[in-house]
């Protein structure tokens, strides 16, 4: 675990980082669209928010359906310790998540300087 933490803290732009985690630890399906549970940890006063995007595996390229949500910076408590965050993604225009629906979760944050770092990702069924 420690090497991966290591190498999130090396791609954030901070030099300084000590913190700055994802993990992604529940994918429910919350209609319309998805949930995604999320233990976090950031760096005291850093700038960023905390972004979610799902996208259907197991629909057609015609189908694919996509969703987003974010908590914004002044919702997350950057302390250096973890914390656990609810992201409701709501779905695209015409985009619905069924039970049984295999998604792709991927979880970042991005500041606003326009950089994304402490990617995680992972697949789930609804």
């Amino acid at each position: 675990m420690l090497l991966i933490g290591g190498g999130a803290l090396a791609a954030a732009p901070s030099a300084a980082a000590k913190a700055n985690l994802l993990t992604i630890d529940k994918v429910s399906q919350h209609a319309p669209g998805v949930q995604v549970k999320v233990t976090y940890s950031c760096d005291v006063g850093i700038d960023h928010q905390l972004v979610a995007n799902a996208t259907t595996l197991n629909h057609s390229s015609h189908d694919q359906s996509i969703a987003a949500g974010t908590v914004k910076k002044d919702k997350l408590v950057c302390d250096y310790e973890n914390h656990v965050a609810l992201v409701t993604l709501r779905p695209a225009a015409g985009s619905h998540f069924d039970k049984g629906d295999k998604v792709k979760v991927t979880v970042f944050y991005f500041d606003n300087d326009g950089f994304r770092y402490a990617d995680t990702e992972t697949v789930a069924v609804l």
